[in-house]
């Protein structure tokens, strides 16, 4: 049976295997001629004029019988324009299957004279397969005791085209307790896994139904559908644990059926019928056979690396209470091939110049591969990314050049390692490495640390104080990297650079010369260079900024309310009709300070009427709080604080002056007659003084009525007898001014009696006091002055005499 395959295969592959040797001895035989086109093109399609590409002309071809010599009968020539057609149905994933590139090589014939002309027709891959699922749904089983974030391997989706055509991305229909992660194999193969976003309730939901779908990256998109029949069970401690969750192992493709793959291994922490572990592919496959117990993996046919170079299984294992846990298990087919290259170095150059130019030789390569054929072809290459190359001098020989810049300040040095690999299936390979030194010369300017600085230093520093330092390095050796500050350029004056700051050349450290003030210079800005020691030298400029920061050595200052050119206090009117919120006025003030320094508030230290008016802490707008009321005063005063925020704060006061008035001439005239009081302090005690003036005079009032009352009630008549009509003094009359504008309740005229006795002798006046009338006064020769009695005697009573 074996044997009569044979023949058939060599029956088949006869046709293209002639041509192809006459092709080997014919010397007419010209290059490859390549198309591109479409995969499933409709049959008589025109691929190209195959003619006129080979330079036969029309009049030619009855003569030169250009025909198609190929295995399978895809294409054919037209006899009479000599147009490659299509003759058979051009389906890609048939012909190729997933394979990258996709070419259908054949020969074009043409006789008198005889030449074979090779011909390839690349198939470009058409987006004409959807992803497909095998099954239309299937079951998943998830406890409900599952936590969330738990992962669960799905089914992936076949799509038989390759590269953007191919399966991209899968997606779930909304479910607020499932969520999908698309996954990447090292192949490029997406798969799907369901993470559970929330922990499951069997009694709520025991049965999840979701819509997995598997979109490619076609224009337009194609896609299919599965659907997830997802069971909640009861819950089950314990589900199995793999020991890993990928397994990867490697197989020859020579190996026979039966061969052990690997073991899976899962355990679970229950007992009893909870701790059975059953192993289950979690999707059928005809390769390999999976022993349920002991989750051994065996083939059950050959091998073929040509076919399938890379298998992916999921197994699953189920415990006996039906919890599950799965794991990925990658097999990846190697070929056979015997021997490794060996790499021999042949004058080799370890030391370099770092301005070496590019093609300098470093080294000449030797490799040797025992294998013969594809296997003992070697190719060479370098690992990583050097500035080296290897280019072919002849059959196993190699020179390693300089391909790129070199820079020993970044790489001092070089592990080159050297990588021949063979074209056996799979191809082995060895490497081999050599260190290479770069040796340095001047061509690295300084670099600072920074691309600018930026410091700050707080106004009234003491003067020779460190407040910054720069930095630069160059990577350089020796004297090409010993660096050396200095001050180039700056913003302040060159003659007041030096009083401001200055720069250690060694060290880098900025030094303040002065105690800077933070109203006068708020920032300033250097340029520090930093040179090497190198022939020639080379240098790098960085900037430095300064920023002086800001102490609170300023109080506030009110710019509103102001003085009047003469001096007199301003005021501001308020309709009297004010409703509450009515904006007043606005005290503004500011600070020479900056920051929370200059951050200003608003405090009222003192008010005429303490609820009229607010103040606002931030703004300094004075608004009404009320309506005016009938007994407040039309004039008000308000003693304003503005303090600003530093610490401790400082402040300063303004006095404001309110009138309500519903127009300005209202207020005026009095405005201008009202003194104004310069200090409150002064005014405050004014009021007090005035107060003491007001009650010691109601003190001494209440005295002389007391007195007058008890010396009219008195019975004795001499205590008034000098207070009888018509009596005057003999001396002559004394008649003071008159009181009747004064603060006294009753109007009195006075006249004074003078007498060396201890009698008071009074003359007599011709009209009697009357209630309501003067009360004379009388003196003695001391100067005391008494009341006058409203009597007809005169008589004196020493127990009832009183000095006022």
């Amino acid at each position: 049976m074996g044997s009569g395959a044979g023949e058939r295969g060599w029956a088949e592959r006869r046709p293209v295997l002639f041509p192809f040797l006459l092709s080997l001895f014919c010397p007419a035989l010209s290059e490859q001629i390549r198309y591109r086109i479409p995969e499933e093109m409709p049959e008589g399609s025109v691929v190209g004029n195959l003619a006129k590409d080979l330079g036969l002309s029309v009049h030619e071809l009855p003569s030169r019988q250009l025909r198609i010599s190929s295995e399978k009968p895809y294409f054919t020539v037209n006899a009479k324009s000599g147009e490659l057609l299509v003759s058979g149905r051009l389906d890609r994933e048939q012909i190729c299957g997933k394979k990258p590139a996709c070419a259908l090589e054949f020969e074009a014939v043409a006789e008198n004279p005889l030449n074979f002309y090779h011909v390839s027709v690349d198939i470009e891959d058409i987006n004409d397969h959807t992803p497909k699922f095998t099954q239309t749904s299937f079951e998943l089983q998830i406890s409900e005791s599952t936590v969330p974030g738990t992962r669960f391997i799905l089914e992936a989706a076949e799509d038989a085209d390759i590269g953007l055509n191919s399966l991209r991305i899968y997606k779930l229909s909304l479910s607020p307790s499932f969520s999908l992660i698309n996954k990447e194999k090292q192949d490029g193969s997406k798969y799907p896994e369901l993470a559970l976003e929330k922990r499951l309730d069997r009694e709520q939901q025991s049965y999840h139904r979701l819509v997995l779908t598997a979109m490619d990256g076609g224009d337009p998109p194609l896609s299919g559908t599965t659907e997830l029949r997802i069971q909640v069970t009861d819950a089950n401690d314990n589900p199995p644990v793999f020991n890993q969750d990928m397994y990867r192992v490697s197989l020859p493709e020579n190996v026979p059926p039966g061969t052990t793959v690997l073991q899976v291994s899962a355990t679970d922490q229950d007992e009893g019928i909870n701790s059975e572990i059953t192993y289950s592919f979690y999707r059928t496959g005809q390769v390999f056979s999976l022993n349920s117990k002991s989750g051994e993996i065996t083939t059950l046919r050959m091998l073929d690396f040509e076919e399938i170079k890379e298998y992916s299984i999921v197994v699953e294992a189920r415990d006996g209470g039906g919890l599950a846990a799965q794991c990925t298990v990658e097999i990846n087919i190697q070929d056979e091939n015997d021997n490794s290259p060996e790499i021999t170095f042949h004058s080799l150059v370890e030391m370099i110049l770092e301005n070496a130019a590019p093609g300098t030789l470093i080294a000449l390569i030797k490799i040797y591969d025992q294998d013969s054929g594809e296997n003992g072809e070697v190719n060479c290459r370098l690992e990583g990314e050097v500035p080296f190359q290897i280019i072919s001098s002849s059959k196993n020989s190699y020179k390693l050049v300089i391909d790129g810049t070199l820079d020993r300040e970044q790489t001092p040095e070089y592990n080159v390692t050297i990588t021949a690999t063979d074209r056996g299936k799979p191809p082995l390979s060895a490497s081999k490495s050599v260190t290479l030194i770069i040796t340095d010369i001047n061509d690295k300017a300084p670099v600072f640390l920074q691309a600018s600085y930026m410091v700050h230093v707080m106004e009234n520093n003491p003067p020779g104080a460190s407040i910054a330092q720069v930095s630069a390095s160059d990577p350089d050796l020796g004297p090409n990297g010993r660096v050396s500050y200095s001050i180039v350029a700056s913003d302040l004056e060159p003659r007041a650079l030096a009083s401001y700051v200055s720069v250690s050349a060694q060290s880098g450290v900025v030094f303040a010369q002065r105690a800077f003030d933070h109203e006068q210079l708020r920032a300033f800005e250097l340029t520090v260079q930093a040179r090497d020691q190198g022939s020639p030298a080379l240098s790098a400029n960085v900037s430095l900024r300064v920023l002086v920061g800001d102490r609170n050595d300023n109080a506030p200052r009110v710019l509103y309310p102001a003085l009047g050119p003469d001096g007199s206090a301003l005021f501001d009117t308020v309709p009297r009709a004010a409703q509450p919120g009515y904006l007043v006025t606005k005290v503004v003030a500011v600070d020479a300070d900056s920051g929370h320094n200059a951050w200003l508030s608003y405090h009222v230290l003192q008010a005429s009427e303490p609820g009229l008016f607010s103040l606002g802490l931030r703004t300094g707008e004075v608004r009404t709080a009320r309506a005016l009321g009938d007994r407040d005063a039309a004039r008000q005063r308000l003693l304003v604080a503005v303090r600003d925020g530093g610490q401790p704060p400082l402040s300063a006061t303004a006095t404001l002056h309110l009138v309500f008035a519903d127009s300005l001439q209202e207020v005026l005239p009095d405005v201008s007659d009202r003194p104004e009081p310069s200090d409150p302090q002064a005014e405050l005690q004014f009021y007090l003084v005035v107060a003491l003036a007001l009650i010691s005079v109601l003190f001494l009032l209440a005295v002389i009525l007391a007195v007058a009352l008890r010396l009219r009630r008195s019975p004795s008549p001499a205590a008034w007898g000098c207070f009888q009509p018509g009596l005057c003094v003999k001396s002559g009359p004394v008649v003071p001014p008159n009181y009747n504008e004064g603060t006294l309740p009753y109007s009195y005229n006075l006249s004074v009696a003078q007498t060396g006795k201890t009698e008071f002798n009074f003359l007599k006046c011709n009209e009697q006091l009357s209630s309501g009338q003067d009360i004379l006064l009388c003196s003695d020769s001391s100067g005391a002055l008494f009341p006058l009695c409203n009597s007809s005697e005169s008589t004196y009573h020493p127990e009832t005499q009183m000095a006022i």
